[in-house]
């Protein structure tokens, strides 16, 4: 939690302002445009630097989940839940729950900019494709928090995987992906392991198992936090690799006999 530490000491070097700065800024009463100082300057991080990422993931995930809770025109009871849920499970601490909560209210602005923090964030991470995706699937989650996907948030998820430098059918296999899966917070709910997996009952068992095993390097939580996952968000990384895994093995036990 250093990186949550360093931005409520007032240590705002790591941050290189923009929208996710100002967003960030706003959600603690800070300025995070004012003048660095020499001290400031020495610690000051650089787009790509561990902590920084974090903070940049924070930020960006909380307020584009507010933005895509309001793109139907009006923020579902299931949005909110969804939301409070998620912070409930990531154990956030009560000042980084009133931040998030301040981060979600803002997303919903008509005045957020989208596009500008998309690209200020894919920059932070210096476009790490597995810490996009997991940003990726958050969101999607969050779209499928009443248990549908309307047409304007499946618009509004094209823009953002666009912009993170993801091809529709990308998008379209997270989808599939947590359609056939759970929510984070829905412990026991069935699962379809084979748009968990992102492949067919017809794809080939050996490329099934490929299929398993690039999902879950791209999940591993101790590589995700390396680039950036706050560790807030760790337990989220668990469960989806556990998740993976139960395809998995229902997959195996589907294939039992085949030669």
């Amino acid at each position: 939690m250093a990186w949550w530490g360093k931005v409520v000491g007032g240590t705002f070097g790591f941050l290189l302002g923009g929208p996710i700065g100002a967003l960030l800024g706003a959600s603690l009463g800070h300025r995070i445009d004012r003048g660095f100082s020499q001290s400031d300057q020495r610690q000051r991080y650089f787009p790509g630097d561990q902590e920084r990422t974090q903070a940049a993931f924070f930020t960006a995930t909380f307020s584009v989940m507010g933005h895509i809770a309001k793109v139907d025109g009006k923020v579902s009871a299931d949005e909110i839940s969804l939301a409070n849920q998620l912070m409930n499970h990531m154990q956030l601490g009560k000042a980084q729950k009133k931040a998030a909560i301040k981060l979600f209210d803002r997303g919903k602005r008509p005045e957020f900019d989208l596009v500008g923090v998309l690209m200020q964030f894919r920059q932070e991470c210096h476009r790490r494709s597995t810490l996009l995706r997991m940003f990726l699937e958050i969101q999607v989650q969050v779209a499928f928090a009443d248990g549908r996907l309307d047409p304007q948030e499946n618009i509004i998820l094209r823009e953002i995987a666009q912009a993170l430098g993801f091809r529709h059918s990308d998008l379209q296999t997270i989808i599939e992906m947590i359609r056939g899966g759970s929510q984070p917070t829905q412990k026991g709910a069935d699962l379809d392991p084979y748009k968990v997996l992102g492949v067919t009952p017809q794809t080939p068992f050996n490329e099934i198992k490929k299929a398993y095993r690039r999902l879950l390097s791209q999940h591993h939580p101790d590589k995700l936090v390396s680039k950036g996952l706050p560790p807030e968000m760790v337990k989220l990384a668990n469960e989806k690799t556990h998740e993976i895994r139960m395809a998995w093995q229902r997959v195996q036990d589907i294939h039992k006999g085949d030669s």
